[in-house]
This record gives C-alpha cells, structure tokens and sequence, in this order.
C-alpha cells in the first residue's frame, strides 16, 4: 500500500495523494485509494473518500464508473462523515435521464426532510433530487411541494443556501 491514511491528513498531504494519482496512467493508483474508502477502519476509508473530493475534474471522471456502486453505498451507509463524503462525490457527477435510479431519488426525498440528519446531508440531498427529477415535471412539482413544506421549518444557511439554488432552478 503507498498510501499512509491511519492519520489526520494535511491539505498539502490530501495535495501530494491528488498528485500522486493524477492522470490515466494512474487509474490503478486511484483503483487503490478507492479500495480504500471500504477498509474497515474508519479514518482509513474516511481519509480515502476525503482525497476523491479534492480531485480534479479531469480525474473526478474516473469515479463515474463507480456511480452505482457508490450509490449503493450510501443507501446502506450509517456513518454520517462517510455518507456526506460519498454524496459529495455524487454531486460531481453528471445525471442523465436514462441512468436514473428510483431508489436513489427516493432515498434522497426521504433524507431531504429528516430533521435528525445533519444540515449538510440534507442540503447534498435537496441538489441530488433536483439532478435526478430535473427531466420529468411531475417530479420536479413533487420536489417543488416537498421543498415548501420543509421551507416552514427553521432552516440552517447552508441548507437554506441548498434550497435557495433548486427553487430558483424549478
């Protein structure tokens, strides 16, 4: 393994990874450090998906192919920290009206009202319903009402932020 991530990285050690993993002749370097985002210890695999969100869009490409397995993860996912990781990751990923997954739309409706979830996963969640919906009216109006209804509550600046952006998108 090339990768020390049992510690709490530095910006410029998350840079040097980045760097490290740069380009397609690196792709089995970015297959490892993504092997790492299932290791079992914690800060391990926390670490691992920490460095995928510094990537370079060039290089974020490589994580398209992981779009459904990285779904699944977070349909499954209790960690909190791994779960906004991952959902950051999927935000930087295109959606397209025929890979559209329902489970996933649901899955983010759902997380999108939960007052017990932290702001951010909420406000991940409200933007990745919007990418998904966005191609069928009737379910951008079903996220236009959901958004309204959680608009009566107090909202943080990042999520009111977050809901700010998609109303002004429907």
């Amino acid at each position: 393994m090339i990768y020390n991530l049992t510690h709490r990285l530095s910006q410029s050690e998350i840079h040097e990874l980045c760097a490290l993993t740069q380009g397609e002749h690196n792709d089995n370097l970015k297959e490892e450090l993504y092997q790492l985002t299932l290791d079992a210890d914690r800060r391990v695999a926390t670490n691992a998906l920490w460095v995928f969100t510094h990537f370079a869009a060039i290089d974020n490409k490589w994580l398209y192919a992981k779009h459904d397995q990285l779904i699944d993860r977070c349909l499954n996912e209790e960690d909190t920290t791994k779960l906004r990781l991952m959902l950051n990751l999927l935000l930087r990923q295109p959606y397209t009206k025929e890979d559209i997954r329902t489970d996933f739309i649901n899955y983010c409706q759902m997380r999108l009202t939960d007052p017990k979830l932290p702001y951010a996963i909420r406000a991940q969640c409200i933007k990745l319903a919007y990418e998904q919906m966005k191609y069928w009216p009737e379910l951008l109006n079903e996220l236009h009402q959901t958004l309204e209804m959680i608009s009566r509550e107090p909202l943080s600046p990042g999520l009111r932020s977050a809901w700010k952006q998609v109303m002004k998108k429907l």
